[in-house]
């Protein structure tokens, strides 16, 4: 494996670098480690503000010389809310075609949530989310704008490209999952608003779904599914939705599982050749840079799903196993600056249980 890891901004370089800690002792422990290749890229706020550029221009070339990515995160105070994200989150995802944003929310032994009485069997499901249409194409601008005659408009856009590969993305997953409640995936949208893109979703959800009659089929509106999900998380197998829709349940979903600590997702482009990233949910949370108390398990559990789509489930599984076995007997919290452990520490105690 070839991969470049994107330390970014704030705590972001201190967690990928727990994450890389635990990738290098799982590798040696399957016997990998010396097809290891991992390069750092400065690339973030900090040369943001030195050169102008949130990226160089050749790198979604760079980029597809490796296998994967590995992300820290992004987010710096000194640089305007918005740039980073489009220059260089967005900006990789669109170039990269990173068309599935992939989300498990798995509740760890010994993780607290705030949904009483839930247990990690109730609280094991996965959201796929279409990662590269809908409103955060940037179609759209302003007319007369600072002045009272100001108009806006941001236009949401779908393909029945999109929608189908993500759709038939999400059956397959759903078939391949052991879940022993059964196979059920569930669109979510809002077609009785949204009568448009949103029927070409539900028309393309329908007409895939004919080849999956292994597969139950589910629908929600996206405002009855967030209900739902903190409700009764236990009635979700898969979940697949666009690209809007699916940034507000991710997060809801990442609370229900413990909080950003520990949530951790994929930027896939499951296509040969196709290059992803891995990376943690929560931000950069620069106010505890270099005091070692934020949560490390989301880049390690980033490190998981890494392993898993580069083709080596049982080194994944093995650092999941990890995983949980640390939440469940060693850490107290998962908030940052509660855990019980330093940063590095948690990172160590996960290749301790390895």
């Amino acid at each position: 494996m070839n991969i470049a890891v994107i330390g970014g901004d704030g705590t972001g370089p201190e967690v990928a670098a727990e994450g890389v800690k635990v990738l290098k002792a799982v590798a040696k422990l399957e016997g990998f480690d010396k097809d290891l290749k991992l390069t750092d890229l400065d690339w973030g706020g900090d040369r943001y503000l030195k050169t102008g550029e949130a990226l160089p221009a050749d790198a979604i070339d760079q980029l597809r010389k490796f296998d994967c990515i590995l992300l820290g995160a992004v987010g710096h105070p000194d640089v305007k809310p918005g740039i980073l994200e489009r220059k260089l989150l967005l900006d990789l995802r669109f170039g990269l075609d990173q068309y599935i944003n992939l989300r498990p929310v798995k509740l760890f032994p010994g993780v607290e949530t705030p949904l009483k009485d839930k247990k990690p069997e109730d609280i094991d499901f996965i959201v796929v989310r279409e990662n590269t249409e809908d409103l955060y194409c940037g179609a759209g601008g302003f007319m007369h704008k600072g002045t009272p005659n100001e108009v806006a408009t941001q236009t949401a856009i779908y393909t029945r490209k999109g929608c189908e590969r993500a759709i038939r993305y999400a059956f397959e997953l759903c078939k391949k999952r052991n879940n022993p409640k059964g196979k059920k995936l569930t669109l979510v949208a809002k077609t009785n608003v949204l009568t448009t893109g949103h029927d070409l979703w539900w028309r393309t959800f329908q007409e895939v779904g004919a080849e999956y009659p292994e597969i139950e089929k589910d629908y929600n509106h996206v405002d009855a599914c967030c209900m739902w999900i903190v409700k009764n998380p236990e009635f979700y197998d898969v979940i697949v939705t666009t690209n809007m829709f699916g940034d507000i349940i991710t997060d809801l979903s990442g609370i229900i599982q413990g909080g950003m600590g520990v949530a951790a997702g994929g930027n896939i482009n499951p296509d040969k050749g196709g290059v992803s990233m891995f990376e943690p949910m929560g931000g950069s949370a620069p106010k505890y840079t270099g005091t070692g108390k934020i949560n490390p398990i989301a880049a390690i559990n980033a490190v998981s799903m890494l392993l898993d789509q580069q083709g080596h489930p049982k080194a994944a599984k093995r650092v999941m196993d990890a995983i949980m076995k640390v939440t469940a007997t060693k850490m107290k919290s998962q908030n940052a600056g509660k855990m019980g452990y330093t940063t590095s520490e948690v990172g160590d105690l996960v290749v301790e249980a390895l």
